[in-house]
């Protein structure tokens, strides 16, 4: 669907998707900057070479081509640079830009398809209208992802009897939770769910308890965009929003996925080492109870 997100090494048998590393890195190096930069006063000058025009390289190489994932960068390093302490108000002024960049180039896309060749703004269109009760391959991806759920039902058909995963086109991939429901019922379902908040729920423990703000930061900026990729896999297939093309991390087929989610997860085991102990932790509360008394 003119899609090119898939860079082929020569001598390699396999090629890789560069904007699930991207992701990672370009998160991995803001919350470096904002924790070398926590006592410093930043102003929009001494950060835009070093922090911000890396985020706009960054999504603007990759919005024309996946627009899904490039939002997703998008809001996770603003969430990033928020917890990190960064100015409100340049927050905003980066909020405004990139939405009236994006309005620009859509518009000029549609007008001008030819003008830069690899875009995916019909796509876009395509899958917005659709959403909204068109007809097209979207709209049968989603009928036939919510007929999969149906007959999950209650009582579930069993591993591997599913009946519309030769039907549901990206049923490993993109829509593999309407066959986890259709395989395994309503539990299956609440259980993929619950897993996910597990996770959720460990990467909000280990960031809250580490002793450094870089281990903090690493956390929340390579742990949510999991999460957040998990629920908007699970909404697009009962049809909450528009199709996405995220994949469901862990389960969905894609190796650049899978092993860049696996990275991501090793890396936050590997920050919870230095988390406090809750000794420490009751020790610390208790300290600043008898300050607060003595005050």
């Amino acid at each position: 669907a003119n899609a090119s997100r898939w860079l082929k090494l020569p001598g390699v048998p396999f090629a890789f998707q560069t904007s699930v590393f991207a992701a990672l890195i370009l998160n991995i190096y803001v919350a470096r900057y904002l924790d070398r930069n926590k006592d410093r006063e930043i102003t929009f000058n001494n950060s835009f070479v070093p922090i911000l025009l890396p985020i706009f390289l960054v999504v603007g190489l990759i919005f024309p081509a996946n627009g899904s994932t490039g939002i997703l960068i998008f809001l996770m390093v603003l969430a990033l640079l928020f917890i990190g302490g960064y100015p409100m108000k340049i927050l905003l002024s980066i909020i405004g830009v990139g939405i009236i960049v994006a309005i620009l180039f859509i518009t000029i896309m549609l007008k001008f398809p030819d003008m830069f060749p690899g875009h995916r703004v019909h796509t876009w269109k395509s899958r917005i209208e659709n959403f909204a009760g068109g007809e097209g391959e979207e709209s049968y991806q989603v009928q036939q992802a919510k007929a999969a759920i149906v007959q999950g039902g209650i009582i579930a058909r069993g591993p591997g009897k599913s009946a519309f995963k030769q039907s549901l086109p990206q049923s490993s991939s993109d829509f593999i939770f309407a066959i986890i429901v259709e395989e395994y019922g309503i539990m299956g379902a609440i259980t993929c769910f619950f897993l996910y908040l597990l996770i959720l729920w460990r990467i909000i423990v280990i960031a809250t308890k580490v002793e450094n703000i870089f281990g903090t930061l690493l956390v929340v900026g390579i742990g949510l965009p999991i999460i957040f990729q998990a629920f908007s896999n699970m909404a697009v297939a009962v049809n909450l929003i528009p199709v996405t093309g995220q994949p469901l991390p862990i389960l969905s087929y894609g190796g650049t996925s899978m092993w860049v989610t696996y990275m991501a997860l090793g890396i936050i085991i590997s920050v919870s080492r230095d988390m406090i102990p809750e000794e420490n932790i009751k020790e610390n509360n208790k300290k600043e109870d008898v300050n607060y008394e003595i005050a």
